[in-house]
């Protein structure tokens, strides 16, 4: 049996609800809310994947994550730097990679994100990914709408993700 490590984890108060970060090594690998109806599905992931338990605490990647949040809810920011570690299979790692290429204050549908990773019928499944994604705000999945540009589910809420779009100024 592998040698179980770490994930440091810590809550973040943000403007439109908390967050609990978490850490592992120098990486951050959990940045979701802590209203998740998905909370279970997504730590139970990052146990299997990364053969690690939790621990409250804090460590620099987290410190880091808080500073940059601050900057980014104060509109000093727009893009992240802290290094990010992905837990998830490759479909998701793919879908959550695009997310990345979503600049600030634009959007997409699931529909356009699907034809973009070259599988155009996969809209439901990339729409699942996007909800798999456990880097909330570091990797933007509130900037994917619905192809009718409606606002569409997210882990934080529909009025958290309406928040974050509009600090990006979208308005839908």
């Amino acid at each position: 049996m592998k040698e179980e490590g770490t994930i440091k984890t810590r809550p973040y108060v943000s403007p439109c609800g908390v967050l609990l970060l978490g850490s592992f090594g120098d990486r951050l690998c959990l940045c979701d809310w802590q209203v998740e109806k998905r909370r279970g599905r997504v730590d139970g992931r990052l146990r299997r994947i990364l053969h690690a338990g939790f621990e409250e605490g804090t460590s620099e990647t987290i410190e880091e994550a808080m500073r940059q949040l601050d900057e980014f809810f104060a509109r000093k920011r727009r893009e992240f730097s802290v290094p990010l570690l992905f837990a998830g299979t490759e479909f998701q790692r793919k879908v959550w990679d695009e997310l990345l290429k979503i600049p600030f204050g634009q959007t997409l549908s699931y529909g356009r994100m699907a034809r973009q990773i070259g599988m155009p019928g996969a809209f439901r499944a990339v729409a699942n990914a996007n909800g798999a994604n456990a880097l909330s705000i570091f990797v933007p999945c509130h900037r994917v709408i619905g192809g009718d540009r409606s606002l569409t589910g997210y882990g934080g809420g529909l009025a958290a993700k309406r928040f974050l779009l509009e600090r990006e100024g979208v308005f839908i």
